[in-house]
């Protein structure tokens, strides 16, 4: 029970701190609407996934200490946000754009797919994972119980990026929001460049 604690406590710490996929939901939901926000929030859930994977099969520890693997990682994952905060910041879309304009301009396999990048891509999510099982998770654990609190990671993280998606795509603050479309962009994008910048200059360390 301490353990199960523990793993909760820790997903749940982790999962609400801001960091780049509080920020890829955001931008989802409010340019795009709800279904864009909550297939960004599913792709998060299906990249901690990938973390979780290689973590319970051992493949974590390799590179986590092999330097060229996980600055690759590392690096992947601050170009990728680099790349997005760059399109959001210089976005051309006309100013004003109704809620109907909006949900229009988008699909569902970039939403999807820029949740699970932003998160499949992140070291730190990485290191939040080898950490937990490593340091909480006692060795003699079952395959099976591994992978359900693999599973409690990812419900945690849909779960609060849902709720993220449903406030930031509510047609109030959405009508808000696009009436201050270049302003809100360059904020997010500002944001995701900068979380880029922080990721591929900071150290990182198990």
């Amino acid at each position: 029970m301490t353990e199960l604690l523990s793993v909760a406590l820790i997903t749940v710490l982790a999962v609400v701190s801001p960091g780049p996929d509080f920020a890829m939901v955001t931008r989802n939901s409010f340019a795009h609407g709800r279904k864009a926000g909550l297939l960004a929030s599913l792709g998060i859930a299906l990249g901690v996934q990938v973390h979780v994977f290689y973590t319970v099969f051992g493949i974590a520890i390799v590179i986590a200490h092999t330097p060229l693997a996980f600055a690759f990682m590392k690096y992947a994952g601050a170009a990728y946000l680099i790349y997005v905060g760059f399109k959001s910041y210089t976005n051309k879309t006309p100013m004003s754009l109704s809620l109907e304009q909006a949900a229009d301009a988008w699909s569902p396999w970039a939403a999807l797919r820029s949740g699970f990048l932003t998160n499949a891509l992140n070291p730190k999510t990485m290191l939040f994972v080898v950490s937990t099982y490593t340091q909480v998770v006692r060795p003699e654990s079952s395959l099976g119980l591994n992978l359900a609190y693999g599973f409690f990671m990812s419900f945690a993280h849909w779960a609060w990026f849902s709720l993220v998606a449903v406030f930031f795509s509510s047609d109030g603050l959405r009508r808000i929001l696009l009436g201050q479309q270049k302003a809100v962009d360059r904020v997010i994008g500002g944001a995701l460049m900068g979380l880029g910048l922080s990721l591929a200059f900071t150290a990182v360390k198990l």
